[in-house]
């Protein structure tokens, strides 16, 4: 990085880079943009997007590359590090008047060299199921947005799934689809399936079989992206609102959250095991949040603008003889009865549930290392390493009760003099836009917690206790068995209020998932009834600041006076997220430094994919650029050395 000097250094595009593997290099003949390869004037457009996938074609040339650009849709052969792009013959071209294509997403189940199931998103709410190969357009759902008028977000297919797919609206909302279903001519109307902080789950009503089969609201403001992890089985919300959700999906359990510094959270990943998920957004960091644990373990600093996408390199990590250690907070029974969930479908990566497993006495592996990286709007790409001293600093210590964690020893001064001084510096630095959606009436009832693009109120403080009294740096011995709440003893806010965990135990005693129920109507009444009665109870402790006004209320129930009340409360109690296990300080986390940090591009950055034997990028001006792994240039390699070119290889 200081090695990139300043003055006119600083502006030049990057075409290698060099890590402990070897040289990276741009292979400027692989390059994907529109076919007459001129930048693409980006102002007001979506996000240049790019999806991968593979045909199992027999020529072994199996790869498809799908990318979004303004209002074009491309579908080419992806020819990788193997030969050169030929962008005079897109395999499908598609150009949309009116509405712009937002994210897409393959389902690799269904994928044949003769046909493939392209998902589409779009910018004014409705999605489209194409097949490119076969150049047909088989399905439009939310075609006349009485769904959900807001943009689509991310899309993806449920892992294991060839029918159902899951999307995200800028409204906060999420859906579950069956390509199989129509998505009627009026209005869904919804009935309470579960609800827990911050979050609820709807079923639609209906006599026949309709979309969607579910909805779910999720925070405050757009959710911005959303992923499964390896094994299928749980679900990673970044919002607007600053919170990383992540919630075990059939059974629509919240295992467990987290808070970005400042501002919204953009872009969220998993690593290849399961194991830990990696945030970015409007903080300018990465953070690292270790799933087992539910906690902050790291984070990295090396933006200077917003990062817009994280990604794991599945091929450079490595971890070697035995298994990292991992505590929970909670009885092996709840975890595992939550997993049992899953039982219902069949999901991909099966061998993954192992992670479910771990105990704190597993042996230290020799070796772990685990490489990740970011793109942002400052058109930087940075690769961070995240290594076993990050990972299990005070291993011997983490079996004691006396152990010091710096966690746990800044928590009980949160409500003092401390929070208090950083009232101002959270509540100032960011305000993000939370637009008012039609599914108000959910988030009434639901979202416990007064946000304001960043603060939230954990549910410890509202029922009394020290923030984060009881985090999951304890041991596992040591922690207290969480009956009531089968999600996850070690979710930082997991102290609830009784009577909105009673909700979660009836659901979970069911023992069916939720997608489960969403298509079998019946119980759905017991649920909504104990949902709804339950927070009425608490709803006095519970505040939304976004709802403090009174053109607001006057159009909603008259209940919601009620919450007038308690703002002064919400107030104070939101900076108290800050030196919580939910977000702490930055000198309570290690912050990592990036192995490297070079300017690829001239617009802001919006892709970061790792693939076998490359890595690809794209930038806003609709140029998707591959990058060989060391070795694996092949036949570029005599054209990918120009005199004049600006590389660099210092990292």
């Amino acid at each position: 990085m200081a090695a990139e000097g300043g003055g006119k250094e600083m502006n030049e595009i990057k075409t290698q880079f060099t890590t402990r593997e070897g040289v990276y290099k741009l292979l400027t003949h692989s390059e994907y943009s529109r076919p007459n390869r001129v930048p693409f004037n980006s102002q007001g457009s979506n996000p240049v997007k790019v999806s991968f996938v593979n045909v199992n074609d027999q020529s072994g040339n199996g790869d498809r590359i799908c990318f979004n650009v303004g209002r074009e849709l491309y579908f080419y052969i992806y020819k990788g590090v193997r030969k050169a792009a030929d962008l005079s013959k897109p395999i499908d071209k598609r150009i949309y008047k009116g509405t712009q294509p937002t994210c897409h997403d393959f389902n690799p189940l269904t994928a044949t060299a003769e046909s493939v199931s392209l998902l589409v998103g779009f910018s004014a709410g409705q999605v489209q199921l194409i097949d490119p190969i076969k150049k047909e357009t088989s399905k439009l759902f939310n075609e006349e947005r009485l769904i959900d008028k807001s943009r689509v977000t991310c899309v993806r297919w449920v892992p294991g799934s060839e029918s159902l797919f899951l999307v995200a609206h800028s409204s906060g909302s999420l859906y579950l689809y069956n390509v199989e279903n129509t998505c009627g001519t009026t209005a869904p109307h919804y009935q309470l399936l579960k609800q827990g902080e911050n979050y609820a789950v709807h079923t639609c009503k209906s006599k026949s079989a309709r979309n969607p089969l579910l909805r779910w609201t999720v925070g405050e403001g757009a959710l911005n992206e959303f992923a499964f992890s390896p094994d299928g089985k749980f679900l990673a919300c970044a919002s607007q609102d600053g919170f990383l959700r992540v919630f075990g999906f059939d059974a629509a359990e919240l295992h467990g959250t987290m808070k970005s510094y400042f501002g919204g959270l953009l872009c969220v990943c998993w690593s290849p095991d399961g194991q830990y998920i990696v945030a970015g957004g409007e903080d300018d960091l990465v953070t690292v949040w270790s799933f087992s644990d539910c906690r902050v373990i790291a984070r990295g600093h090396g933006h200077k603008s917003w990062v817009s996408v994280v990604a794991f390199d599945h091929c450079t990590t490595s971890v070697e003889d035995g298994d990292p250690p991992a505590e929970f907070s909670g009885s092996d029974e709840e975890f595992h009865e939550q997993i049992h969930f899953g039982a219902g479908r069949d999901r991909a990566n099966s061998a993954h549930s192992r992670l479910s497993k771990r105990n704190s006495t597993d042996s230290r592996p020799v070796s772990v290392t685990y490489r990740f990286g970011s793109v942002g709007q400052d058109t930087q790409l940075c690769l961070w390493d995240l290594t076993e001293d990050i990972l299990f600093p005070h291993l011997p210590l983490s079996r004691t009760r006396t152990h010091t964690n710096v966690m746990s020893a800044t928590s009980p001064p949160a409500t003092g003099q401390t929070t208090t001084t950083t009232t101002t510096t959270t509540t100032t630095t960011v305000s993000t836009p939370t637009p008012t959606t039609a599914t108000t009436t959910t988030t009434t009832t639901t979202n416990p917690s007064g946000t304001n693009g960043k603060d939230n109120v954990s549910n410890s403080s509202s029922s009394g206790n020290t923030p984060n009294s009881l985090p999951s740096t304890l041991p596992r011995s040591n922690s207290l068995p969480h009956s009531s709440n089968p999600a996850g003893g070690s979710t930082p806010n997991s102290h609830t209020g009784s009577s909105n965990s009673s909700t979660t135990t009836t659901t979970s005693t069911k023992g069916n998932s939720i997608i489960d129920s969403a298509f079998i109507a019946t119980g759905v009444s017991k649920f909504a009834t104990l949902s709804l009665h339950d927070s009425r109870k608490e709803r006095h402790e519970k505040d939304h600041k976004r709802n403090h006004s009174m053109g607001h209320i006057s159009s909603k129930s008259s209940d919601k006076l009620n919450q007038l009340s308690s703002t002064r409360t919400a107030k104070a109690d939101a900076a108290k997220t800050l030196g919580t296990t939910l977000c702490p300080r930055m000198d309570e986390v290690p912050l990592l430094e990036p192995l490297v940090v070079k300017k690829i591009a001239h617009e802001r950055l919006t892709v970061l994919i790792f693939l076998e034997d490359c890595l690809v990028t794209a930038c806003q001006e609709g140029f998707v650029c591959t990058w060989a792994r060391p070795g694996k240039v092949g036949l570029q390699s005599s054209q990918n050395n120009p005199a004049n070119s600006p590389s660099g290889t210092v990292v």
